[in-house]
């Protein structure tokens, strides 16, 4: 072997000794410096990727609000054989249909931004205080017997409408209206953060959003929302408010059916739509509870806009009629953007003979409801 081979031989040796020396210290470098982005392609690897969010599909956005608005199939013409008195010849005529109302479903707003929860998908809630074995199934069933219950009812929305994917929601009354005044004479108490944390670590388990809801005594919008902003900065967090609960006179909660006017609302929606803003969110869900005219004053002021959608959920509880009802005159004939439809485990089968109104039967209203909450 020529002096030059051997030299050869001896450089490669010591170049592999090295390599095999050095490799701890390198893969070190590389572990120690994932947050510096100057290192190597094997930090990129590692480096966590952010879900790919698609921009909105405005034709598909357009045909689905079609499609649960549900409106009737508009008659058509019909034909009448009339007989001339004289002749008796028979003549086929063609009888225009009657004029009919327009459609007021779906609205006209602003679309949403990319990856908005609704209309592709429906949203199944319980409801309920963790405090509380009456407010609601979510407090009133221990934990996985809760969850399991609303998987039962998830998978029936599944079933039933197989083109809407159902998200499951946690729907948590955060502060909640009291017969008491308190120690500030406002008629409502704040649930402490630790309670809070509880919902969102359940909702977890089951890949679930969460709403907060508001029920405001005689507190305001203006107060209470923004103290639940670290939580509504969360992408899986919403916000639900209760008119029920929001006394403009001097009238205890409980006592008579409160109201929210078109600013308060607008308020609560404008402060989500900062908060979409400032951290870069998709669209927050804002649910307003609804089972009478004056719990919702001047609906045609309330603003829509990308950030924020709009659900007016009709909250009264009875029979399948009295409930069909109240979604007709109330939340129907006074179109914001979405609709909900609450249904009571217990409240709506007081009366003999009533039962819980099934999936199918809701997805026959007009419009149908895109956020179902359970009680």
């Amino acid at each position: 072997m020529s002096k030059k081979n051997w030299v050869f031989l001896i450089l490669a040796a010591s170049l592999s000794v090295l390599f095999f020396n050095l490799s701890p210290f390198l893969d070190r470098v590389v572990r120690y410096n994932k947050n510096d982005q100057t290192a190597d392609v094997l930090q990129v690897k590692n480096k966590p990727t952010a879900p790919v969010i698609k921009p909105l599909d405005t034709i598909a956005y357009d045909k689905k609000l079609n499609e649960i608005a549900n409106n009737p199939i508009p008659p058509g013409p019909t034909t009448k054989i009339v007989k001339d008195p004289k002749t008796g010849v028979e003549t086929t005529i063609t009888i225009p249909p009657k004029p009919t109302a327009p459609n007021i479903w779906p609205v006209k707003t602003v679309y949403p931004n990319a990856g908005a929860i609704l209309p592709f998908n429906r949203i199944i809630a319980y409801y309920g205080n963790l405090y509380s074995t009456k407010m609601g199934v979510l407090g009133e069933y221990k934990e996985e017997e809760m969850l399991a219950r609303l998987k039962k009812e998830v998978d029936k929305w599944n079933t039933a409408d197989p083109n809407t994917p159902v998200i499951p929601a946690l729907h948590y009354i955060a502060v909640v209206a009291q017969g008491s005044a308190g120690a500030d004479g406002k008629y409502r108490a704040r649930m402490p953060s630790a309670e809070i944390d509880k919902v969102l670590k359940i909702a977890a388990k089951i890949n679930a959003i969460v709403f907060l809801d508001i029920q405001l005594g005689f507190s305001k919008v203006e107060t209470e929302v923004p103290l639940l902003e670290k939580y509504l900065k969360l992408p899986n967090v919403h916000l639900g408010i209760d008119p029920e609960f929001s006394m403009k006179g001097d009238i205890r909660p409980g006592k008579v059916v409160g109201t929210l006017d078109a600013a308060d609302i607008n308020f609560a929606s404008n402060y989500l739509a900062n908060i979409v803003k400032a951290n870069k969110l998709t669209p927050k869900v804002l649910v307003i509870h609804r089972y009478t005219q004056k719990m919702v004053t001047n609906y045609k002021l309330i603003n829509t806009m990308p950030e924020v959608q709009i659900v007016m959920h009709m909250d009264g509880w009875g029979g399948a009629a009295k409930k069909i009802n109240t979604y007709q005159q109330f939340v129907y004939k006074e179109p914001v953007q979405f609709t909900g439809f609450k249904l009571f485990y217990k409240n709506d089968v007081f009366d003999p003979g009533t039962v819980i109104m099934t999936p199918e039967s809701l997805l026959k209203l007009n419009p149908r409801p895109v956020y179902i909450q359970y009680q």
